[in-house]
């Protein structure tokens, strides 16, 4: 394998990195070859199986970053980005996303962190397929049909998080390099940017392959992607490129077989969230043996940052440290009390009680581990508050799971929820017809909330370069898939703004801004190395946040 020593280009710039030596792997075309594997036991089948195992509780870059968990982090990186998920100190290991820090540019290990990090399993997957090869046998069909899929998805995020314009708005716009298994050396240092029109049609030929390679393909767990996912990849394509009609029949597809979370599991107390059901169409949970788990007290894991309520240890960043993430105090109170979402987040007037013991009391509405809650946030180095705190995702193990986070954060994680193809199908269908829409998304939010009225959240920013059915839509996208990961693409993909200055705001002062398109900050920048090989490659500018808070935005 190829490899930069950054700290070398780094001395010779005069660059200071937040890190005293990274490394690049440079992720590109060093693949094995069947001669290389015939003699080794299943062989081929490691390969595939590494395709998802490496997604989840892998050190992949850096083991000074507690953040460095695998997959899910990038759900956290980008939802802060926005307005809905907030943090409670600048001190948070998550800041740099959400204060738009000049360490997203492309000469900082930040920036090295997701371009590294997708692009080593985007390697993985084009191993298999150069291995599968371009007629793939019956022994390899499978194998090649998840490395089609993984690589699909791969790139669908990376195109999201790079491209500065969405699909719908500028096809022209530029979103990564592609790299393939056919890719040579040579190519690297001259491998441009893909236009949106080139990596979606990529994209979609990827599910094309996945489709036809997966059509009989019965998967043990919901770990790898099956049919079902790849229909549900497909309707996140179609629905980023508008196209209405396929969004629509792909997310139709892929409900097939599954249902919607009910409210007992949604607000279980100890399985909401960390427990595969049956609306979980992809995910993948944490184990006991992974090196995020056996090393540092287990707290660089998604558990350590996403679950409250474990206090036995007095380890995790969010249970004990003060470092949580809070729901945005202006969408929690556009939910209304009837619907049952609401109590996935704790009552802002909690913190209005006074003393311990009475809020200790109003926290045994949300938890049976109501102290916990309170030590999470009074006793850490937030806000010293709770009102907002995320209850959504709960600690694993049972009882044994809250006195030991060795047990308490081997939760499962959720990439695809049937909920979001439903949603996708929703507001595909009412953008080919707004009355059919209408009806689909009633039926889907008095599910969640039985008094639910059409056009209840259609406020005046909401109407901001979409429909008023289109807001409707995004606003329970943004309830429903909270903390999942689609914050920052649905505001790229709708071309919204954010707001987060406004009376009685939870945001943290200096980065209280308003805008009204998508900030600069959304468009990842491409590590400074990349373009220094890659002569065709060009880059996002470094984003340079507001110098100071926006005027409050009156509702």
């Amino acid at each position: 394998m190829k490899k930069i020593l950054l700290s070398a280009i780094v001395a010779t710039l005069g660059i200071t990195l937040p890190t005293s030596c990274i490394e690049e792997v440079v992720p590109q075309t060093d693949y094995v070859t069947e001669d290389q594997t015939a003699d080794a036991p299943n062989a081929f089948q490691k390969f595939v199986d590494g395709i998802t195992s490496s997604m989840i509780g892998q050190i992949l870059y850096n083991s000074s970053y507690p953040f460095d968990f695998g997959y899910p982090t990038f759900f956290q990186m980008r939802d802060v980005m926005g307005q809905d998920v907030v943090i409670d100190d600048a001190g948070h290991w998550y800041q740099t996303w959400y204060t738009s820090s000049t360490a997203l540019g492309p000469r900082y290990a930040i920036a090295q962190f997701p371009w590294t990090i997708y692009y080593k399993w985007i390697k993985n997957c084009n191993t298999v397929l150069a291995l599968a090869g371009d007629e793939p046998d019956d022994a390899h069909k499978v194998g090649a049909g998840i490395a089609h899929a993984m690589r699909a998805m791969y790139y669908m995020d990376l195109a999201r998080m790079f491209a500065n314009k969405t699909y719908a708005l500028d096809k022209n716009a530029e979103t990564v390099p592609i790299i393939t298994e056919k890719t040579s050396i040579d190519e690297l240092t001259n491998n441009p940017r893909a236009t949106n029109e080139r990596m979606w049609s990529f994209i979609i030929s990827d599910l094309d392959a996945a489709e036809n390679y997966l059509k009989d393909y019965k998967r043990e767990d919901i770990s790898t992607p099956d049919l079902s996912v790849v229909y549900g990849f497909k309707a996140r394509a179609y629905q980023v490129m508008e196209d209405w009609a396929n969004a629509e029949k792909y997310a139709k597809l892929a409900q097939d077989g599954y249902n919607m979370m009910s409210q007992e599991e949604y607000l279980s107390r100890e399985t909401g969230f960390n427990t595969p059901n049956s609306s979980w169409m992809f995910g993948m949970q944490f184990k006991s043996t992974d090196p995020v788990i056996t090393g540092n007290d287990a707290d660089g894991s998604w558990g350590s940052f996403m679950y409250l309520e474990v206090n036995g240890s007095g380890c995790g960043y969010a249970s004990s440290y003060g470092y949580q993430f809070s729901i945005d105090r202006h969408l929690y109170e556009t939910i209304p009390s009837t619907d049952f979402r609401k109590k996935a987040f704790i009552d802002f007037s909690i913190d209005e009680l006074g003393n311990k013991e009475k809020i200790v009391e109003a926290l045994k509405v949300y938890s049976d581990y109501p102290n916990d809650i309170y030590q999470s946030g009074y006793e850490g180095v937030g806000a010293k508050a709770v009102g907002g705190f995320s209850v959504k995702f709960r600690a694993a193990g049972g009882a044994e799971g809250h006195k030991n986070q060795y047990i308490g954060f081997l939760g499962a994680v959720p990439f695809m929820r049937v909920e979001e193809m439903k949603l996708i199908e929703i507001e595909a269908a009412g953008m080919q017809d707004e009355s059919r829409g209408i009806q689909l998304l009633t039926e889907f939010a008095k599910t969640r909330d039985p008094q639910y009225t059409y056009g209840k959240h259609n406020e005046a920013y909401y109407n901001f370069k979409t429909s008023a059915f289109q807001n409707e839509v995004w606003w329970q996208r943004r309830v429903e898939l909270w903390g999942e990961g689609f914050a920052t693409f649905d505001i790229k993909r709708l071309n919204k703004g954010i707001i987060r200055s406004y009376g009685n705001t939870n945001h943290l002062k200096t980065f209280r801004w308003n805008m009204q398109t998508p900030p600069d900050w959304m468009n990842l920048c491409i590590i400074e190395t990349e373009t220094s090989y890659n002569t065709a490659c060009t880059n996002n500018p470094t984003p340079i946040p507001p110098s100071s808070d926006s005027e409050e935005f009156i509702w």
